[in-house]
């Protein structure tokens, strides 16, 4: 038989007296991991406070644009949103954007190049490698910056740096109260979901946004917050902005005759054209890093140029185009007029975010969707007569499935159509598109117009959910009953003597230590148990220094693997749930593991 000195001693626990009783920090743990512990609660009124103030800043951010299109466009004084496509400034429109990305550039260089980008990619590596702790600065600096560019005409929706703002906000709040990276992450989502809700009046697909693309899990305690703080941006948008759909079109029938199979084929061309999209952008970004001998600070105002030569010839490429996307889906656009923004609109947005601008990519990608599926409408409809195609309802799909072929948002994308819209019979049409880009695209490229640029730095991406094992298991189901528990008044001779005894059968290495009325009093290792330095005549209960960490029974074993990572231990001690003091057994890690053999 091996000698237990020469076997591997278990790692060291917390060492604290063991005048205190066994460890009971597992109950706020556990109640931590349900939906209605006070954590929960707590974070709920904080996502409601970061909803209000995401909400406001959102209003504040369209005021300031609507000021600067209208000083820089017009030359009046007025905060009512505008766009440029009403200018008359011949060819001084290509100054514009100009003046605002040197602006953009010369804030990113001196004040953090973190506004630089159109933020989702930016919160999302925020998450998985900074622990969800944005920059200050950014806070105030990114709508800022975005203000600037897309007053300024740059090609972009308010949205993403909305989406920045918020989460950035939550962000802070988190780091002020020196809450836990878990935390912090529901506060960044929360104020996330919270600007795209305020923006375009869409909480449930601004909810689903955050679980898709921020939170990389489905569970209540993280829902919950961000659903309310989505909830109060939705409510006082309807207050200061009005209850009616952001994009208004007129109502829809539902599908007919083969109509349906058409909206299919409509989500597979915008599954390829997602692809296409994705690529060229990171092309264009290459080229700016590789070929560029310019400091990076210049950047945007080389995209600039682009930008205003495509506004020279069609300035409906300049500002949001939320009023683009509302004639798209209403089928009014001339054929002509759609394919001048279509192929200008593309080249604009895609240079200016390839140069590394502030601005977002949800109205550009919805632009550019409904475009195309307005014309592939419009020929279905020319070639297909009698199959019931509605060019409008061809438009909300193609807007809704190009955006989920490029960011494999598939819920998000399908919601966010039926509310912005208020067409229920668009739904069955939007299923049909959108999971068939969503097909598309995962068969043609393996990351997203969100996520390419995270990869590219080696972070790997989580994209699909699943149960975690562990949660699916209790203790009651994978712990040691016969457990060896040691009597506090015996020598140490006299335990050393029982631990050699018992050797080849011990299935754990940690020793729940108990008095004359077994009670738990602490825990010892072998190692402290067989340590040569100690006095043989001493009793075990001189050894203990450290409390011994207890779970019941009835607990996940998410949770006992939760407790053995925090408190850096193999062991846990089974105690029964009614009287803590009484051990039942042990578990251990290679009980964990022995668990997950059996389920996998």
């Amino acid at each position: 038989m091996k000698s237990p000195e020469n076997r591997g001693s278990t790692t060291e626990g917390v060492g604290v007296s063991p005048s205190l009783g066994p460890v009971m920090e597992y109950e706020q743990m556990a109640a931590h991991a349900t939906l209605f512990g006070r954590e929960v609660w707590r974070l709920a009124g904080l996502a409601i406070l970061i909803g209000a103030v995401a909400a406001m800043a959102a209003i504040a951010l369209l005021r300031l644009i609507g000021l600067l299109t209208n000083l820089c466009f017009y030359g009046r004084f007025s905060f009512s949103f505008a766009d440029p496509t009403s200018a008359h400034l011949g060819v001084w429109i290509i100054a514009v954007p100009i003046a605002g990305a040197v602006v953009v550039g010369l804030m990113a260089r001196f004040g953090h190049a973190g506004i630089r980008g159109h933020g989702i990619p930016e919160a999302m590596e925020t998450i998985l490698t900074n622990q969800s702790r944005i920059p200050k600065r950014i806070t105030l600096l990114k709508p800022l910056s975005a203000a600037i560019s897309i007053g300024t005409g740059g090609p972009f929706g308010a949205e993403g740096p909305i989406i920045a703002t918020g989460g950035a906000f939550g962000s802070l709040v988190g780091q002020i109260l020196h809450t836990t990276a878990d935390e912090r992450k529901i506060l960044l989502s929360a104020g996330a979901a919270a600007g795209m809700a305020a923006t375009f009046g869409s909480p449930v697909s601004a909810v689903l946004l955050a679980v898709e693309l921020l939170l990389f899990e489905f569970r209540a305690r993280s829902l919950v917050p961000v659903a309310l703080a989505s909830a109060t941006a939705a409510g006082l948008r309807i207050i200061f902005m009005g209850d009616k759909p952001i994009f208004a079109m007129p109502n829809v029938g539902p599908a007919e005759h083969w109509s349906l199979m058409i909206y299919a084929i409509i989500g597979l061309f915008a599954g390829v054209a997602a692809a296409g999209v994705t690529r060229l952008l990171y092309l264009v970004e290459d080229g700016f890093e590789k070929y560029s001998h310019v400091h990076w600070m210049w950047w945007p105002a080389m995209g600039a140029v682009v930008v205003g030569v495509c506004g020279y010839f069609d300035n409906h490429t300049m500002g949001v185009g939320y009023d683009n996307i509302s004639h798209l889906l209403t089928g009014g656009m001339a054929l002509k007029a759609i394919l001048m923004l279509l192929i200008l609109k593309w080249i604009s947005w895609t240079v200016a975010l390839g140069s590394g601008t502030s601005g977002g990519t949800l109205a550009p990608l919805f632009t550019l969707g409904s475009a195309l599926g307005l014309l592939l409408g419009m020929a279905a409809v020319h070639l297909f007569p009698d199959a019931g195609v509605d060019v409008r309802v061809a438009a909300l799909v193609g807007m809704a499935a190009l955006f989920t072929g490029a960011s494999r948002a598939l819920l998000t994308s399908m919601v966010f159509a039926f509310e912005t819209t208020m067409q229920p019979h668009g739904l069955l049409p939007l299923l049909a598109g959108c999971t068939t880009a969503f097909l598309v695209s995962c068969l043609l490229m393996r990351d997203t117009i969100m996520t390419e640029k995270i990869a590219r730095r080696g972070i790997r991406v989580q994209t699909e959910y699943s149960t975690d094992f562990l949660d699916r298991l209790f203790v009651r189901d994978a712990y040691t009953r016969q457990a060896v528990c040691l009597d506090a008044s015996k020598s140490i001779a006299e335990t050393r003597e029982i631990i050699y005894a018992k050797w080849s059968v011990l299935r754990h290495h940690e020793f729940p230590v108990i008095d004359d009325e077994q009670k738990l009093i602490g825990v010892l290792s072998y190692r402290e148990i067989l340590d040569t330095r100690e006095n043989p005549t001493g009793t075990v209960r001189n050894l203990i220094k450290r409390q011994a960490v207890i779970i019941e029974p009835d607990s996940p074993l998410r949770l006992a693997d939760n407790l053995m990572s925090r408190y850096n231990i193999g062991h846990l001690i089974v105690t029964e749930p009614e009287n803590p003091n009484h051990v039942i057994g042990v578990i251990t890690r290679t009980d964990l593991l022995s668990a997950h053999r059996r389920l996998s």
